[in-house]
């Protein structure tokens, strides 16, 4: 029954469903709710609420829940990091606030390490900031960062998920040199949720504000959190939408506004995220894996490889497609299955399909394996 009226709805709008099995992308609505937060929001769905109590209030769960000093929800990951980079050149000034985007007599400048260039660094480039890259393609070294500090460096951004790579500083590094300067450090921790110790390891390794989407720990795919030192965020906070109603600020970030059931919905996201049976978790994607891998058994020129997440559980599969004499590839198998409806959306590397089932419905992976079994006998 739920099933047919999630068709009936796509079908009513006019769009078709998608069984996702790429991840907690944007692009295809980014997370799934579960029942309790369901719940929780249709609760909150039933009063108003003084917003900026509400805000306030969620936030000092949050930031116990992160072991952070502050928190703040925001609309996403992208605004945690605008709103942060506003909070490190304006503070909690309302005229340096009504100013932004124009920086002019302001810190304005953003250092980054140049090997950590991403797609999303443009983010905090929309209060006015300006990107300054450190060191090469190679990599970047403590002292070059310490070089780029100057008078009008307003903060550090760091890419969490880079981390590790060769020529990288750790954060670990980029806090000690930033705190030196009296420059702060913002992270980008976007997915980085599990595991559990490592999500709460941004917090605690000394940078001032930190940025986790909150569609990666199953809140809504438009909300997000920004933590770390009170007065940021509370500077963050006057730079955001509510700000903006609530005080004298005529900040930019008006257009970034949540409504109270996300807000509700962050908090119980996190706080079912943390309590969760994760090796549980984890076991039932291997499960799906197993099932999919299992019915595709005996297909020509077709290799399947369990992929676990580290030392764990499998949690993706890997499907090697060799190129067909009738000119069929990885890619036109992932093209039929995009085609159908249901849409099925996989990853496509050359010859390979990549199929991740954190954000497959249990039960939608028979699905997946009957479809991509024809498309792989035609």
């Amino acid at each position: 029954m739920a099933g047919s009226t999630t068709l009936s709805i796509f079908d009513e709008i006019g769009v078709r469903p998608v069984i996702n099995a790429v991840g907690h992308q944007t692009l295809l609505g980014g997370s799934q709710l579960s029942p309790r937060v369901r719940a929780a929001m249709e609760e909150a769905n039933r009063y108003y609420v003084d917003m900026k109590e509400l805000l306030e209030r969620s936030g000092q769960i949050i930031a116990g829940l992160l072991g952070a000093e502050a928190a703040y929800v925001t609309s996403g990951c992208a605004a945690a990091l605008a709103l942060g980079t506003a909070a490190c050149i304006a503070g909690s000034d309302l005229e340096k606030i009504g100013q932004l985007p124009d920086t002019t007599g302001l810190k304005n400048e953003v250092l980054i390490q140049k090997k950590t260039r991403y797609k999303y660094d443009r983010c905090p480039t929309i209060v006015g900031a300006k990107l300054v890259e450190v060191g090469d393609a190679n990599g970047t070294t403590a002292e070059q960062l310490d070089a780029a500090i100057g008078p009008r460096t307003a903060c550090i951004l760091y890419f969490a998920r880079m981390q590790g790579q060769p020529g990288v500083l750790s954060l670990a590094e980029v806090v000690d040199v930033a705190h030196r300067r009296g420059v702060p450090v913002l992270v980008d921790a976007a997915g980085e949720v599990y595991p559990l110790d490592y999500m709460r390891s941004f917090p605690a390794s000394g940078a001032d504000l930190v940025g986790y989407g909150a569609k990666y720990f199953g809140a809504p795919n438009s909300s997000g959190i920004l933590c770390g030192r009170k007065d940021l965020v509370e500077a963050a906070s006057l730079q955001g939408f509510i700000g903006f109603e609530s005080s004298a600020s005529r900040s930019f970030g008006r257009p970034m506004k949540l409504d109270r059931q996300e807000i509700i919905a962050v908090v119980v996201a996190l706080q079912e995220w943390l309590s969760l049976d994760h090796e549980a978790r984890l076991r039932g994607y291997e499960r799906m894996v197993r099932s999919i891998a299992d019915r595709l058994q005996g297909l020509p020129a077709v290799t399947t490889t369990m992929v676990p997440a580290g030392a764990g559980p499998a949690t993706r599969l890997e499907v090697t497609v060799q190129p067909r004499s009738n000119g069929r590839t990885a890619a036109a198998v992932a093209q039929d299955l995009r085609d159908g409806n249901p849409s099925i959306r996989v990853g496509v590397n050359g010859d390979v399909l990549s199929l991740s089932m954190a954000t497959v419905t249990p039960g939608d992976e028979i699905v997946i394996a009957e479809r991509l079994r024809s498309a792989l006998s035609s």
